[in-house]
């Protein structure tokens, strides 16, 4: 006769116990970034916001930031491969702030104003380190927003990204009078566009990015050949967050008519998106001039203009349409608040249904 087969229970005993951290989840871990975001997300408050982090939704009080009939915009966005810069380069210091800028300049040219911003933070392990130094430049980008950090969500997730790996996501909501938003129904031709710089690429085209450093044979602890930093730092330069200068030309002068955030597509992509059907922006390149990353990346990779134009910003992060005789008046409240402005093309009428964009002398762009 033979024995019994052991049950599954048995064999079970046999076993050691599995625990969340085996599975490679560190509460603890979460537990001590959570207790070390605190301190700043309280760096962030501003008026109108209720409690702290901790619950399970951010609270905000609308009237208590002074709103009387308030227009909810919201944005969400990430970094994009820019991140994969950021973990090769070893330098997850400013991403956060990438990732601020991309929601809150998307609200802003609503005409609105960032009130609060949650984030979301993925890896397969959670590495506190970096961690912390990404919060940390989450809580920066919202200072420089005049927004909250209100909450957001830190997961672990063995088996999703390979060992030092991690992924951004932001969520961000504004608000605006009702009477306030923009773009207004008044925009014509014959109005003014004013460019404001850049801080560089951007979160915007790093696959493209990334190959023509490939190409290069440089790493980014090498010297970057446009600036006097290493590569990886020059090509981490946080995105411009232009919230603040903003609200205070569209508030102090009253005649800001439409804005446009450059991102992906470039200003061929983005510009239209402001602008009335049967008109076209047409910019002139030799009125601004592409901060010295652009011409490497274009000399670096071989890179036909028209796909340097649809992939990068070339210089302008922002572009403001104005009335004619308001354009010295909102230049100069913005170049007060710190911004280089420049006065880059006009608004022509136009056949057809859609708005467009004409860029002049684009190959001036890549002359030093």
């Amino acid at each position: 006769m033979k024995p019994d087969a052991p049950s599954d229970e048995n064999q079970g005993h046999n076993r050691p116990p599995l625990t969340y951290k085996d599975a490679g989840v560190d509460i603890d871990a979460g537990d001590a970034l959570v207790e070390h975001i605190k301190p700043l997300a309280r760096s962030t408050d501003r008026p109108g916001v209720m409690g702290g982090l901790g619950g399970f939704g951010g609270l905000f009080d609308l009237k208590a930031a002074g709103f009387k009939d308030p227009i909810l915009v919201s944005g969400t966005d990430g970094v994009g491969t820019k991140l994969k810069v950021a973990i090769e380069a070893g330098v997850p210091d400013t991403v956060g702030i990438d990732l601020v800028a991309m929601c809150v300049n998307d609200i802003v040219v609503q005409g609105a104003e960032p009130l609060f911003f949650l984030d979301y933070y993925a890896s397969g392990q959670l590495d506190l380190d970096a961690a912390r130094r990404v919060v940390a430049g989450i809580a920066e980008g919202c200072r420089r927003a005049g927004c909250a950090l209100v909450g957001g969500e830190t997961a672990e997730m063995p088996g999703m990204y390979v060992a030092g790996d991690y992924d951004l996501a932001g969520f961000s909501v504004g608000a605006a009078e009702r009477d306030g938003l923009l773009p207004r129904p008044d925009i014509a031709a014959g109005d003014v566009v004013l460019g404001l710089a850049s801080s560089g690429a951007h979160s915007n085209g790093y696959s493209l990015v990334r190959r023509i450093v490939e190409r290069s044979g440089l790493g980014y602890a090498a010297a970057a050949p446009f600036a006097a930093v290493s590569l990886g730092q020059a090509l981490l330069e946080p995105t411009r967050i232009y919230v603040k200068p903003l609200l205070s030309a569209i508030r102090a002068t009253g005649a800001v008519k439409g804005l446009a955030h450059i991102t992906g597509g470039g200003l061929p992509g983005n510009v239209p998106r402001c602008l009335p059907a049967g008109t076209r922006a047409r910019l002139d390149a030799r009125r601004w001039q592409a901060p010295p990353v652009f011409r490497w990346l274009r000399e670096a990779g071989h890179v036909p203009t028209d796909d340097m134009l649809r992939t990068f910003n070339c210089g302008l992060g922002m572009i403001a349409v104005v009335a004619r005789k308001d354009a010295s008046t909102v230049a100069e409240s913005l170049m007060n608040a710190g911004e280089s402005v420049h006065e880059v093309g006009v608004i022509e009428s136009a056949p057809g249904e859609e708005a467009d964009c004409v860029i002049d002398h684009a190959e001036s762009l890549w002359r030093s």
